[in-house]
């Protein structure tokens, strides 16, 4: 397999008349924030906009974007958005793409669109839009666009077709195999096979699956399982999923509805995603099963279902805030919660704080590590090995996942007959042209995260990521001291004050003859001028070294000496 996760490769050379570039700008290398861009004849293509929600290790982000510099200046080459389907990963950076040129044409499924206009108003942009449905064909410039049915752990889920004079790339989005989906909507192989007899140069394969052998679990197992919960429970249920998982919803409600329970949306998100499915027909809500959130109080717990967001284990998020006792819903012994969601990696420590804050409070807590109340939206390998055998394309690039998904989703390719040569494994930023045939990367373009913290896009670098952690992990000391602007003479100070450092300010008292020697050296040295930020310096130096050998700390030193 081609591989080029370490090296660190120049700008890519101008594009050939002749050929197809791919754009890999998130996706490759993380679970989310998925988006490539198509490159032909001066014209782009972009396929999905999502975002990355943040690590402990990033902490005060809300939001982590794919990086638009490489296309910002070319925005009206963009011939065309088109969203595989509505999870957040996939359409949550929309919003601030089109910040940049409303218009820019959204192409994708009723019920993507639906999801991703939704959110557009919460940020004042009407786009221009186009639902496509399976079967469909549609011209956005150079790339003419067929649309598979897939299916996922959402509805209306899609694959691309991409044909353009260079060659053509079939974009499986994300995508499973599941026989009996519960809404009788299976992935097309038909549509696969006839692909592949036409020819596919370039198989985008999602990968987040791939090191799982056998078959992802279908749906309709897991019905059963949250059915026994629901008649086992003698008091509240809380369920946690993804705001999307309209599948996941409907055998909720299915379930509440056969033991006389009401069911109650807790989550901004949770409400409005399940309005839209339900106003469109995609979930099916039974007779006088749902209540409003505000009526929780009127229902006894034996007969009280809530459905919930927060199933990742954020912090402001529905269950978390129930975990935090910081919610109008409260559980207690007797109380069962389940969390109908598989962990995204990087996310078990607050999953698990999670668990373990409701488990305090005494409600029993389900999970898929201890019962089948889940199933993964993604293709396992043995799903993998049938599409790459369906479609035999002539060069693979795995794409959604992190870097052991992909290379585990080449090792599939491979296994099937794929040459080694022709399996391209990239990471976000690493262009991969498409010529004659033949996928390899050509060079690579500067890439980073996008933050999203607060009003601010773009606004906080990795150094002040560095700064809160400094700031979260070993605390904070100022140092004050007033000079003489003309003879350096210390005048005031220091002064020492410590914040989230285990020992108090008088443990520094000791410190003050020691920095007192320190700034008459340097103004000693400094006869002929006076450089304050110098004797910041000297400040820092010293403090910074007692509190590294005597208290074995590394905080954020602030010195400010000021000159009168």
């Amino acid at each position: 397999m081609t591989t080029v996760f370490t090296d660190r490769l120049n700008q890519p050379p101008k594009l050939k008349k002749d050929a197809l570039r791919v754009i890999p700008l998130g996706g490759l290398g993380d679970v989310g924030r998925n988006m490539s861009v198509l490159e032909y004849g001066g014209r782009l293509l972009v396929i999905d906009c999502g975002v990355l929600f943040p690590e402990e290790s990033q902490p005060g982000v809300d939001l982590i974007l794919p990086d638009f510099d490489h296309i910002a200046e070319r925005l009206g080459d963009v011939a065309a958005i088109v969203l595989t389907h509505g999870h957040e990963d996939h359409i949550g950076a929309v919003p601030y793409l089109l910040r940049l040129k409303p218009d820019i044409p959204l192409v994708g499924s009723q019920l993507t669109l639906a999801l991703v206009e939704a959110k557009l108003r919460e940020h004042r942009i009407t786009p221009y839009t186009l639902a496509v449905k399976e079967g469909q064909t549609e011209q956005f410039g150079p790339f003419a666009c067929e649309f598979v049915a897939v299916n996922h752990s959402i509805p209306d889920a899609l694959a691309v077709y991409v044909e353009t004079p260079a060659g053509s790339v079939l974009h499986t989005g994300d995508f499973k195999m599941d026989q009996l989906p519960l809404d009788g909507r299976i992935t097309d192989l038909r549509a696969f096979a006839r692909l592949g007899e036409k020819g596919v140069d370039l198989f985008m394969v999602d990968s987040t699956n791939a090191e799982v052998p056998g078959f992802t679990t279908g749906e309709q197992e897991i019905g059963p399982v949250i059915d026994a919960i629901f008649g086992r429970a003698r008091q509240k249920i809380v369920v946690a999923s993804f705001s999307s998982h309209v599948h996941r919803v409907q055998q909720v409600l299915d379930a509440a509805a056969r033991h006389d329970r009401k069911v109650a949306f807790v989550g901004r998100s949770m409400v409005r995603n399940m309005g839209i499915a339900a106003e469109m027909g995609y979930l099916h809500v039974p007779d006088g099963v749902l209540i409003d959130v505000k009526q929780i109080n009127d229902i006894p717990d034996d007969r009280m279902v809530l459905m919930c967001t927060g199933s990742q284990g954020e912090p402001m998020a529905a269950l978390g805030r129930i975990a935090n006792r910081d919610h109008r819903v409260s559980v207690g012994p007797g109380d069962v919660v389940i969390l109908a969601s598989s962990l995204i990696p990087g996310n078990e420590n607050a999953v698990f704080r999670v668990v373990n804050g409701l488990m305090a409070l005494g409600a029993e807590v389900i999970h898929k590590g201890n019962a089948k109340v889940h199933t993964s939206g993604h293709a396992s390998a043995g799903e993998l090995l049938y599409c790459y055998n369906i479609v035999r394309p002539k060069n693979v690039m795995p794409v959604h996942g992190e870097i052991r998904h992909l290379i585990a989703n080449g090792r599939v390719a491979q296994s099937t007959g794929i040459p080694a040569e022709r399996i391209v494994l990239a990471r976000d930023g690493q262009v991969v042209d498409l010529r004659d045939g033949e996928a390899r990367v050509v060079g690579e373009i500067p890439n980073g995260y996008v933050y999203v913290d607060g009003s601010s896009v773009g606004e906080i670098s990795e150094a002040d990521l560095k700064d809160r952690r400094v700031l979260g992990d070993e605390g904070f000391i100022s140092i004050f001291a007033v000079v003489n602007s003309e003879t350096g003479a210390l005048i005031a100070g220091p002064e020492i004050h410590a914040r989230g450092v285990a020992e108090d300010d008088s443990v520094f008292e000791k410190l003050r003859p020691d920095i007192v020697a320190a700034l008459e050296k340097a103004v000693a040295d400094q006869a002929d001028r006076r450089d304050t930020y110098q004797l910041q310096q000297v400040m820092r130096r010293v403090v910074g070294r007692y509190a590294s050998q005597r208290l074995r700390r590394r905080p954020m030193i602030m010195p400010v000496v000021v000159e009168v």
